[in-house]
């Protein structure tokens, strides 16, 4: 559970809290499974250069824009607990977040590891790997637009760039550098000189441009489920199957939804489970005996590092546990 948020001095009284860099909101929350913070947390971040998302010595770091305002949160895995601190107008409602963040409401009932040895192995050494649920669309479909059909460098760099230029400093002590990701009526007005400065072609930021136009509706898609979010998505000319799924797996924490259609994913299910590539058709097939966790079955293998040959042996299975 979560403990109660607690005033403290320069914060006014609960109902109307605002945190400032002086006297941010602090709370800690007691998971009842253990969690691997940074693995849990890993898929929110777009690359090590995001700035909305950072990792340090001291924690996590990352910036959120909520109903209410943009916020910081920093979170601390502290023995057993979860220590959270947050500034900015939305400080609460990132407070709130923490417990989805961290994997409250990952239900891994009927996932059964052991129907192959390479998973009960990955899930035995991850046992605090949960699926983070951060109820947000927009911070996730729109880098994962800006990723369609380019390298993972390219989708980075654009978003570093985008954000950097157009998203608003980050509340309170965060580190240097970071932004809170503009909202929908800020990307709207990128003009398309900006977007080609970053490297992205008319077919993206068109596609960018047709989801911020409906972007405050489409954000209502984080409160219902992950099959009616897809859907909704979808119907957005320039979404398909690849980005929908990105970004549920992200905004919902579903254990299911499998990125079709990404160039590495197929390659390492098939080389971690039959040491052999295979294509989507045959990632699916093997993935097949998870059906409901299909998806937690890919972060565990990403979550351990394994690769696909390309000129080198199979890579090994990597221990995370102290990560």
């Amino acid at each position: 559970m979560i403990a109660p948020v607690r005033c403290v001095p320069g914060v006014s009284p609960c109902g109307n809290r605002v945190a400032t860099m002086a006297a941010p909101l602090r709370t800690t929350y007691r998971p009842a499974h253990e969690v691997a913070l940074r693995l849990t947390l890993g898929p929110l971040a777009q690359g090590r250069t995001d700035p909305t998302f950072q990792r340090d010595a001291s924690g996590v770091w990352m910036t959120l824009a909520t109903p209410a305002g943009s916020a910081t949160l920093h979170l601390r895995a502290v023995a057993s607990a979860i220590e959270a601190t947050a500034w900015g107008t939305g400080a609460e409602q990132a407070i709130l977040q923490v417990p989805g963040l961290c994997g409250a409401e990952d239900d891994d009932s009927g996932f059964d590891p052991s129907l192959h040895p390479v998973v009960a192995e990955l899930h035995h050494r991850t046992p605090g790997l949960r699926l983070t649920r951060a109820r947000r669309i927009l911070a996730f479909l729109v880098p994962t637009i800006l990723g369609q059909k380019v390298t993972g460098i390219e989708q980075k760099r654009a978003w570093r760039e985008l954000v950097t230029r157009h998203g608003e400093p980050a509340p309170g002590p965060a580190p240097i550098g970071m932004r809170v990701a503009p909202p929908a009526s800020v990307w709207r007005r990128v003009p398309s000189w900006e977007w080609h400065r970053a490297g992205v072609g008319p077919q993206r930021s068109d596609t960018v441009m047709r989801v911020v136009a409906v972007g405050d509706s489409l954000e209502r898609a984080a409160g219902v489920d992950a099959a009616e979010a897809t859907r909704r998505l979808r119907t957005i000319a320039g979404v398909g199957v690849w980005t929908a799924h990105e970004v549920v797996q992200r905004s919902h924490g579903d254990a299911d939804s499998v990125s079709v259609g990404d160039f590495h994913v197929s390659k390492r299910v098939g080389w971690a489970l039959t040491g052999e590539r295979v294509d989507d058709d045959g990632m699916l097939e093997l993935l097949a005996p998870w059906q409901g966790h299909r998806q937690r079955v890919v972060r565990l293998i990403e979550a351990a590092g394994i690769g696909y040959e390309r000129h080198g042996a199979r890579m090994s299975i990597v221990d995370n546990r102290a990560r």
